[in-house]
């Protein structure tokens, strides 16, 4: 039996997260550049974006690129925006085909204008599409997108069109970049790091946390379908007690 014959269709997370590390020690492994490990990459991007729509997942976030990721060496930065550049040209007929439809979160201004440019065009131009949201998150971190919303919110109340006492978790998440998408049911970190890395802090309070000690450049299909098999075994709680969640 196969991974995926083992999922319960009726029980697929809306909004699945990865983390994809492990680039670097992938092409250090091969005696590489860390580059040739992000070149490597493509093929778990297009498996992960394929299988989760083909699955039904709603939301599909992908970690492409952190606030923190402008700190890298120079030339690896450089490197990384002109992959994300080609990588969004050739990836189109594919989004096309899968009737999948591009978004991004981040501090997209950051980037150079050439990636915005294209960025922007495929977000154009896949609009329409409806299996499936993949959301790059670039030039993005948790502290950076809950500062956002609180300087969103901070104006608004200088403005007089808020008060500080309406403030409320569905407040603030209007104001977060991820305001048109549920939080994660699943959170997939690959390479076997233990730490969510300043990723979607507000919204996976109440994700479930999955790590695979595969390296993201041989991430696969399979590697997905056990993620959601492990996702699909846990009971989900939420501050309840077994007791209150079982049928009365």
């Amino acid at each position: 039996m196969s991974w995926k014959d083992k999922i319960d269709a009726n029980n697929i997370p809306r909004h699945i997260a990865i983390i994809m590390d492990g680039n670097g020690r992938w092409a250090k492994k091969q005696g590489a550049l860390r580059v040739f490990g992000h070149n490597s990459a493509l093929t778990a991007v297009r498996e992960a974006s394929e299988s989760a729509a083909e699955l039904g997942v709603e939301v599909l976030t992908l970690y492409a690129f952190s606030t923190e990721n402008w700190n890298r060496p120079k030339l690896e930065v450089m490197a990384l925006m002109e992959l994300l550049v080609s990588t969004i040209k050739s990836e189109l007929p594919t989004l096309q085909k899968n009737n999948i439809s591009l978004k991004a979160i981040g501090n997209i201004s950051d980037l150079p204008s050439k990636c915005q440019n294209e960025l922007r065009e495929a977000i154009e131009v896949t609009k329409n599409n409806t299996k499936m949201k993949l959301v790059l998150a670039l030039s993005y971190s948790g502290r950076w997108d809950i500062t956002q919303a609180t300087q969103q919110i901070s104006k608004k109340i200088l403005e007089g069109k808020l008060f500080p006492s309406q403030i409320t978790e569905e407040i603030i998440n209007e104001h977060l970049s991820t305001k048109d998408f549920p939080d994660p049911e699943l959170m997939i970190r690959t390479s076997g790091e233990q730490r969510i890395s300043n990723f979607l802090l507000w919204q996976l309070a109440y994700s479930e946390l999955y790590i695979t000690e595969v390296l993201w450049p041989d991430f696969r299909k399979n590697h997905l379908y056990e993620a959601i098999e492990s996702y699909q075994a846990r009971e989900r709680r939420f501050g309840k007690t077994s007791e209150q969640l079982a049928p009365q």
